[in-house]
């Protein structure tokens, strides 16, 4: 034994607000056994707080979150844990960011038509995430570029093949029900 901890995967899965982040990064964490954690739970009360007037975040806001979250990842893998991340990582600077906490980061971009994201958007209840904003993430978002590690899934799929996709195209271990230590 060398004294190394075991190899780790982290996975954010990114795309505007309502692709289905959350409902798939949670179905790659259950049939994989990665640590989930929503980035939108590591957003300031005062980003929220700007977010549910409808007012997107500006970079002065987001380069913090984005850091505590890279954060996040890296401790983790330094403890041995594998993660899953829920997160718009809109820009290619945003995924640079999160690029510098574990030593590499797989992205899976949930992209698709702007209608079918905005129906969505209009189901759900009790997220801080108008769907006003929806243009704005659409205008913010630069799409991945072949040099970057991402798997890009249409969002029209059904989440349970969303996570399927995921979790093959990532080539990811399924969970281990026994001794899971």
């Amino acid at each position: 034994m060398t004294g190394e901890l075991r190899s780790t995967r982290h996975v954010v899965v990114m795309g505007v607000s309502g692709a289905g982040k959350s409902t798939v990064a949670r179905g790659i964490s259950e049939a994989t056994g990665l640590l989930l954690a929503e980035a939108d739970e590591f957003h300031t009360p005062e980003n929220v707080a700007r977010m549910r007037a409808g007012v997107p975040l500006d970079d002065a806001a987001r380069w913090p979150w984005l850091r505590e979250l890279a954060g996040w990842m890296a401790a983790r893998g330094a403890e041995g844990r594998s993660t899953v991340l829920a997160c718009s990582a809109l820009r290619r600077s945003y995924r640079d960011v999160l690029r510098q906490g574990p030593p590499s980061v797989d992205f899976v971009h949930l992209d698709g038509s702007a209608e079918v994201i905005r129906e969505r958007m209009s189901r759900r209840t009790g997220h801080f995430m108008p769907a006003s904003l929806l243009e704005s993430q659409l205008a913010t978002l630069e799409p991945p570029q072949p040099d970057e590690s991402v798997l890009v899934l249409d969002v029209a799929l059904d989440p349970g093949e969303l996570v399927a996709r995921a979790v093959e195209g990532l080539g990811l271990p399924a969970a281990s029900r026994v001794g899971d230590g």
